[in-house]
């Protein structure tokens, strides 16, 4: 359990199973060539969810990270990703045609790793 539930028992531990969800909404059509990936308001909707769970996400990583030893590579790869999430929360998506599609799609697999760092940090184990 981390600091901030452990601080707040009224707090729960953030939901990665309906985290990864969401990232496979929009990560999966790669996979299947044929289907179809989301488009306007869904897009929309995953879009802002997506950024939700990523800021929900970042300070229980950082918590989790800076619990490591200093010299920690999970550590050390954790805060490297938490740099790359907060960049891609700060961008916006191209205007080019598809534009929305891929930013929401980089949006994803930034949360997909954030959740595999929160998980190998032992943090989403309970």
């Amino acid at each position: 359990m981390s600091d901030s539930v452990a601080a707040d028992s009224d707090t729960l531990p953030p939901d990665v199973a309906t985290m990864r969800h969401a990232v496979n909404v929009l990560l999966d059509p790669d996979a299947v060539p044929e289907a179809l990936p989301p488009v306007g308001e869904e897009l929309k909707t995953l879009t802002l969810q997506i950024k939700g769970h990523l800021q929900l996400l970042i300070p229980e990583v950082r918590a989790a990270a800076l619990q490591q030893h200093k010299d920690s590579v999970p550590r050390y790869c954790a805060l490297a990703c938490l740099g790359e999430a907060s960049n891609r929360l700060g961008s916006q998506p191209s205007p080019a045609p598809g534009g929305d599609l891929a930013y929401a799609r980089r949006l994803a697999r930034t949360l997909n790793a954030l959740c595999d760092h929160f998980e190998q940090l032992g943090e989403g184990a309970s």
